[in-house]
């Protein structure tokens, strides 16, 4: 049995189902939780935010990546006539 960091409610797991890192949610409040460590079995609240801000890298080397293909094309208007 683990506490929750969040809202400090009782979270039934068994520590030879979860191993380090593992995520899991808190039942009471929906928390996202990483397992830091199995023996005792202690949780903390999971860094989300580092996946967000490589979700919002991989668009901003997209987008670039497109505005290199557009530039210096002054020829697309041609293709119409």
């Amino acid at each position: 049995m683990a506490t929750c960091p969040e809202c400090d409610a009782d979270i039934e797991v068994d520590e030879f189902d979860v191993d380090k890192g593992d995520l899991i949610s808190c039942p009471e409040c929906g928390s996202n939780l990483e397992v830091t460590s199995t023996s005792p079995l202690e949780l903390e609240p999971a860094d989300e935010d580092d996946d967000e801000e490589d979700d919002r890298e991989e668009e901003d080397d997209f987008d670039e990546d497109d505005e290199g293909d557009d530039e210096g094309d002054g020829d697309g208007e041609d293709w119409e006539e």
